[in-house]
């Protein structure tokens, strides 16, 4: 991990935050924190099938890191191997807590060892996500956000009979506590631009809200499912302005923002930011040439 300090974390002389895009990089920087582990290992998982991060995590078994697992209880046609999984890590020596809440889905995706690095992830560690969708990957050793990973991790542990811990983060959007409210803030202060990526933003409160910027003058643009090349629409993206940028596992819907257990990150600094706005530069124009050609081949 690179030792150059981050301007986007106000100067404070730590190591810079690190975005992650490209899909032959995805798969190493999730094995690169697991290996980093020499403690204590959390990990936020909704689901995951691939044999080099389970492979990892049982070498850091081996090392004897407390390795545990919060796991969501349900997932679409996953109900099965979800218990499986489950068993499997157990078994391995892993200490495995299904998240317990009756009302709120569990959907958030990071990773903590030690005291960092700490990843926050769009993506599930399947092979799907590590070959064909667009994902978004965080590295970071932002004191802020590793401890309030480990908070959240801890409250969630416990849950339904913990608070949402207090003081964590404004960099961590954390559904559904306080996520309407920090997304609803991020799209109010925007000056010049608002570009999403969300193929599922539904939320009525949201459109409507993006609407109101827009005829104020804001221009605004999403992309949604089937607008990005090669890539399969998964990950979810804001960029405020140029210069903010927000991702993670959450949605812009009603039950993703008010309904789940949600993790996404504010990243601010500036290498990482234009990282994402030339991803989003990038899918934006194949999405405007394809719309361009589809008057042409009618003719």
């Amino acid at each position: 991990m690179s030792n150059r300090k981050s301007p986007g974390n106000g100067g404070r002389g730590i190591p810079e935050d690190r975005v992650v895009l490209a899909i032959e990089e995805r798969r190493e920087a999730v094995l690169e924190v697991i290996r980093s582990a020499r403690k204590r290992l959390l990990i936020s998982l909704f689901r995951c099938t691939d044999f080099p991060v389970l492979d990892a995590i049982g070498e850091a078994l081996q090392r004897h890191v407390d390795v545990r697992l919060l796991l969501t209880p349900r997932a679409h046609g996953w109900e099965k191997r979800l218990k499986e999984l489950g068993a499997y890590l157990e078994s391995m020596g892993a200490q495995v807590h299904p998240y317990s809440d009756a009302v709120v889905k569990y959907h958030a995706k990071y990773l903590v060892a030690d005291d960092g690095p700490a990843l926050v992830a769009s993506l599930n560690m399947t092979e799907k996500c590590f070959s064909t969708t667009s994902d978004f990957i965080l590295i970071t050793q932002d004191p802020g956000v590793v401890s309030g990973l480990q908070e959240l991790f801890e409250a969630d542990w416990q849950a339904p009979h913990s608070s949402f811990p207090a003081g964590i983060s404004d960099r961590l959007i954390v559904g559904p506590d306080r996520a309407r409210a920090q997304f609803t803030e991020l799209i109010s202060r925007a000056r010049h631009s608002i570009h999403i990526i969300d193929h599922k933003l539904s939320d009525p409160a949201t459109l409507t809200l993006l609407k109101s910027r827009k005829a104020q003058g804001v221009e605004v643009e999403v992309l949604g499912s089937g607008q990005l090349g090669n890539l399969l629409s998964h990950g979810k993206l804001m960029l405020v302005d140029g210069h903010t940028a927000a991702f993670g596992s959450m949605s812009l819907s009603a039950l993703s923002l008010d309904f789940r257990r949600e993790v996404s990150v504010v990243v601010g600094d500036a290498r990482c930011v234009r990282k994402l706005k030339d991803f989003y530069r990038s899918v934006s124009a194949i999405a405007d040439a394809k719309q361009r050609a589809k008057p042409a081949a009618r003719k």
